[in-house]
């Protein structure tokens, strides 16, 4: 390898890691028993940000093989080509780089910010986003928010800054799921499949089913939590030929919410193809693709024949409850629906609604 393409090119030992997993059949979630920490320290030996050590290598080793030395001499080898990735960007690129591209932790360099400190955000970002040029990075991340469908609200943007680093987390999480290939067709025969868990009310009961029911399918069902700045509830899209990603953040943290904008991202996949969508707060959905994936959100919910047996329901507890379960949904998505469609107001029936707080869902998101 030339001088120039060595420059040009580096590979986390996670990528090393995730194919020797693939081939041996082995999960996230099995690895993740070798190492204090657990899914953490997993996640963080695959995004770079935590080194191999001798302890880590020996337990690489006994789980994937290859032996410790190799693990140690893959870490050796990226760390190499970081540096000189860095050293590149620092020489040509260091300000685009500071300006253009999101810092991981999110936090602002200080004005006075010592030549090492700018090195070392340099090489946080070149590593995060997993890219050794500028120009690889604008390619692939540069571009994404202006070619990216939102769903925004009126009231409230989201950070750019915050939606990148959101979608690359995702996108991290959804490399560590083992899936089947992406399809479309297997997508859809699931659908009422998943529509039947929206009636289980606990995340930790429910996830992991959603999880692996989507996961044969080709789809990463990916949770996590949106960073200061992102209101995004969902997002949804390839992340490689044969693997789809759903991304959601539990924004609002209810029922209604959640399975809505789960079916919002599904009706993308299945109906808009290959594209980028990032769906904040629920709007009427200006944009055509945006209203045809309310739509089909809607109607996976609620069976087209009883939309009109909706649009006439009392709004009261007992209406409520027996359409709820004439049609087989939780009360909570009945009553997100009727604010949806306008039958009643935003403020109004709210109490029927499942709400759930951060110690109940993050259990489940292993």
């Amino acid at each position: 390898m030339g001088e120039q393409a060595a420059t040009d090119w580096f590979s986390k030992p996670g990528d090393s890691i995730r194919a020797v997993m693939h081939r041996r059949g082995v999960t996230a979630q099995e690895l993740s028993a070798d190492f204090d920490g657990g899914m953490n320290t997993v996640r963080a030996i695959c995004d770079g940000s935590l080194a191999i050590d001798a302890t880590i290598a020996r337990s690489l080793s006994k789980r994937l093989g290859g032996g410790e030395a190799f693990w140690l001499k893959r870490q050796a080898n990226f760390e190499d080509a970081v540096n000189r990735a860095v050293t590149v960007a620092a020489e040509s690129e260091r300000d685009a780089w500071l300006m253009r591209v999101p810092s991981p932790s999110g936090k602002k360099l200080p004005a006075n910010a010592s030549a090492e400190k700018l090195r070392e955000e340099l090489r946080s970002r070149l590593v995060y986003f997993n890219v050794p040029k500028f120009e690889s990075w604008e390619r692939q991340y540069g571009s994404l928010i202006g070619a990216t469908r939102f769903r925004t609200s009126q009231t409230l943007e989201s950070s750019e800054e915050s939606v990148l680093r959101w979608l690359r987390r995702g996108e991290m999480e959804a490399e560590l799921a083992e899936t089947g290939e992406w399809s479309a067709g297997n997508l859809q025969d699931r659908l009422e499949s998943v529509r039947k868990l929206a009636r289980v009310s606990k995340p930790a009961r429910f996830l992991p089913s959603l999880r692996t029911l989507l996961a044969e399918v080709g789809v990463a069902l990916v949770v996590v939590r949106a960073p200061k700045g992102c209101r995004a509830s969902g997002a949804s899209r390839m992340v490689s030929p044969g693997k789809a990603m759903i991304l959601m953040s539990f924004r609002h943290r209810s029922d209604d919410h959640f399975w809505f904008t789960l079916f919002h991202e599904i009706g993308h996949l299945l109906l808009h193809k290959a594209g980028t969508f990032v769906d904040q707060d629920d709007t009427s959905g200006d944009e055509q693709s945006e209203r045809e994936a309310n739509e089909f959100a809607s109607a996976c919910l609620i069976p087209l024949h009883r939309v009109g047996d909706l649009d006439e329901l009392n709004p009261t507890r007992d209406a409520i409850l027996r359409f709820s379960h004439s049609v087989g949904v939780s009360p909570g998505i009945t009553v997100g629906q009727m604010q949806h469609r306008r039958v009643i107001g935003h403020n109004q029936m709210n109490g029927l609604k499942r709400r759930w707080t951060w110690e109940e869902i993050e259990p489940a998101l292993v």
